[in-house]
């Protein structure tokens, strides 16, 4: 198997994944991230787009999703009980800092141009020049298995976007989006994912023939 073929994330598990690569070079000291940092990582209103409004038990979830497709991880804390979540990232994609540094933003911004790229990877990675940036794109486009994605320009639109392929094909024909400062309230399905209900069925079904061998070994002495 490609260690580097794109999963199908959703927008919830994309922001989660972004805000955890952004951090752990943004905020060291504070990396990995505590549950409630990573919910206000996540809703936060500056670098983000779309700005979303997730409740604590929605990332939660979404977390444990990206968890059991190899994406990240749980870690006691020395001397605290308080969980700390941190990606995996690199256990499945190898890449250089300033190809994270771009698929870090667009994770967390959505599709954009080599200029706003350049702009707001300043914090990760200084690129210096729109050209080193291009640069990095096509490092990442023509990967065996591509990790960005050039997009068709659009009416009005000076330069091309760029889009991440970690999350897996998306429609991108829709207009550019707007920032808004309203956030977006996002349903979430609380369904596990496959590898998790498996693990839950094998387990109810273990439970299950160790309460049949119980009552059969008690009803021998009764």
């Amino acid at each position: 198997m490609d260690h580097e073929e794109p999963l199908s994330l959703s927008l919830i598990e994309t922001r989660i994944l972004g805000c955890l690569l952004e951090k752990e070079i943004a905020t060291p000291d504070n990396y990995p991230l505590s549950l409630n940092a990573l919910v206000g990582a996540c809703n936060q209103k500056s670098n983000r787009n779309p700005i979303l409004l997730l409740e604590e038990n929605e990332v939660e979830t979404s977390f444990e999703s990206i968890r059991f497709k190899g994406l990240a991880s749980i870690q006691s804390a020395a001397g605290s009980g308080v969980p700390k979540h941190k990606h995996k990232f690199e256990n499945r994609f190898v890449v250089s800092p300033s190809e994270r540094a771009i698929l870090t933003v667009l994770l967390l911004r959505g599709p954009q141009t080599p200029g706003e790229l350049r702009t707001r990877c300043e914090r990760m990675h200084p690129f210096g020049a729109t050209d080193a940036v291009k640069e990095t794109l096509s490092s990442l486009i023509q990967r065996n298995c591509p990790l960005v994605k050039e997009l068709p320009r659009q009416p009005g639109q000076k330069d091309n976007r760029f889009a991440q392929l970690i999350s897996g094909e998306t429609e991108f024909d829709a207009p550019v989006a707007v920032a808004s400062s309203e956030p977006l309230k996002v349903e979430v399905a609380m369904v596990m994912p496959p590898e998790a209900e498996a693990r839950i069925a094998h387990l109810e079904a273990t439970v299950t023939q160790l309460q049949e061998d119980l009552a059969s070994f008690k009803a021998q002495f009764d």
